[in-house]
């Protein structure tokens, strides 16, 4: 079981999401020749992935191969104390050079390295050095597996933990991937934040609240001011089960503060239902979800309306090819999970994309921008999607998985891009030691 336990994740949802991703930072079995104080383990990982018409341009396709070489060692003096170091060297053999280095490629590097006090299942537990953040679903604050290089911060973490709750609070700043230079945090990028889960209240029902702070120095309002910014993000996720068949999962995210003169004002929301159909096999599960987060409607006025989604645990949150992130945003999608067999399963999504304001830009799931109209004249439907994903373990230490993503753009990216349809397939495989 890994050491890095973040709060329960969705039923369902999360699950056919991780199937065949990282586990970074967990105990390795260990070998017959360790003594009783070193765990030793690793993860080798290989996605053969490609995509056509990236920038919805005709003639700008790519076809590669991304692996991922993780390597850690647990020390542990005693019951209550560890020290846990990860290396990490992840590669892009014929990929493109450019991007280089983050989120493909940091060759030989230093992914963790921390020292810990207490244990996960103990009242108090600190932690300190080089870790993964990661709570609630990954939405807002998250160590993101799916890309090849991975999220860490540099930071102190501690939980207070007793029955039915949990509390943990962080003061970290994230790490920057260079592909060949030693990776180091950002100074003057600072991150903090208390979160909470209750699993008291109702037999059925989890309720998380946070409060993330995020300071960040180097950065100019709209006006083109210099400044620092300043902007909390305060939050409620409640998840669990109306009867015996019936999920749901919501969270809802507020955002205020400043960037030197320039007020900023924004908010998220996301609303999940989900029904497992009963005495049917392969038990089909039907679901239905809504996203939005606001957009900033005059890129002019030195008011920012737009929901900054932090560092998330990202991937296929709203759609497999990733082309949408939880910014400026409204998304529809449904779909369908079934357990094909022990341990596999397979999903089927459709998926729909309006901007929350025809002024402000697109955003993908890393937040960069992929198209916008300042003058708001493109229209705000973006287009939709098709996802298609299989998933499981053939044994319990080989994972694989597979999926099709298929985007098809509507007028905001027609009127903005060339406006071809993006498909994105992929195949992974991932071996824990």
């Amino acid at each position: 079981m890994g050491i890095l336990v973040a709060p329960a994740l969705a039923a369902g949802q999360a699950a056919q999401r991780d199937a065949a991703t990282s586990k970074s930072g967990a105990q390795g079995s260990p070998t017959a020749a360790a003594p009783a104080w070193l765990d030793i383990g690793g993860q080798l990982r290989a996605r053969a992935e490609a995509y056509e018409n990236g920038g919805f341009r005709p003639d700008n396709s790519d076809q590669y191969v991304l692996t991922r070489v993780l390597l850690n060692a647990r020390v542990s003096p005693s019951s209550h104390t560890l020290l846990f170091v990860e290396g990490m060297d992840a590669r892009g053999p014929w990929k493109n050079k450019s991007p280089e280095g983050a989120p493909f490629r940091d060759h030989a590097d230093l992914r963790q390295l921390y020292l810990q006090a207490g244990t996960d299942k103990d009242a108090l537990m600190l932690r300190g050095g080089r870790l993964e953040l990661g709570f609630g679903d990954g939405r807002l604050v998250g160590s993101l597996p799916w890309a090849n290089t991975a999220r860490t911060f540099d930071g102190a973490r501690g939980s207070v933990s007793g029955s039915g709750y949990r509390v943990d609070a962080f003061a970290s700043s994230v790490v920057k991937v260079e592909q060949d230079k030693f990776d180091r945090n950002i100074p003057g990028n600072n991150f903090y934040g208390v979160y909470g889960s209750v699993t008291r209240l109702a037999p059925t029902t989890a309720l998380e609240p946070f409060v993330f702070w995020r300071r960040q120095s180097g950065l100019s309002s709209e006006a083109g001011v210099p400044g620092v910014m300043n902007v909390g993000t305060y939050g409620l996720r409640a998840f669990g089960k109306f009867a015996s068949r019936l999920d749901y999962d919501t969270q809802m995210a507020v955002q205020s503060g400043s960037l030197g003169d320039e007020s900023v004002a924004a908010w998220a929301g996301h609303w999940l239902l989900g029904y497992t159909l009963p005495g049917i096999r392969l038990a089909p599960r039907l679901f239905g979800e809504y996203n939005q987060a606001s957009g900033d409607e005059n890129p002019t006025d030195n008011k920012k309306g737009t929901f900054d989604q932090l560092y998330p645990t990202g991937h296929d949150k709203y759609g497999l090819t990733d082309l949408v992130g939880w910014q400026n945003m409204k998304h529809v999608r449904g779909g369908f999970d079934l357990a094909i067999a022990k341990g596999w399963s397979a999903t089927a999504r459709y998926s729909r994309y309006w901007l929350a304001d025809a002024h402000d830009a697109l955003y993908n799931g890393g937040g960069a921008v992929i198209a916008r109209s300042p003058t708001g004249v493109a229209g705000t439907y973006v287009g939709q999607e098709i996802d298609l994903i299989a998933a499981g373990k053939f044994r319990p230490s080989l994972g694989f998985s597979a999926g099709l993503g298929h985007f098809v753009t509507g007028t905001f990216l027609k009127n903005t891009t060339p406006g071809k349809p993006y498909t994105y397939p992929y195949a992974m495989l991932t071996y824990d030691f």
